[in-house]
């Protein structure tokens, strides 16, 4: 019984898993705010292009 509580007490008192943990959590957050800029750069980057193919449509000979 006291080699159980001392494993359990080795367990608790590790750090080791809540560690891994979060830093899983930093890294799926760090994609999420990656993916919603690159999204966003998209999004732009299309309306510029739009607007400036509009206007060399506008301006053809």
């Amino acid at each position: 019984m006291k080699s159980f509580t001392q494993k359990l007490r080795r367990f608790l008192v590790a750090e080791d898993g809540p560690t891994a943990v979060e830093y899983a959590v930093m890294l799926a957050l760090i994609i999420i705010v990656c993916l919603a800029a690159i999204s966003a750069i998209g999004t732009n980057a299309n309306a510029t292009f739009n607007t400036v193919a509009q206007s060399l449509a506008g301006t053809g000979s």
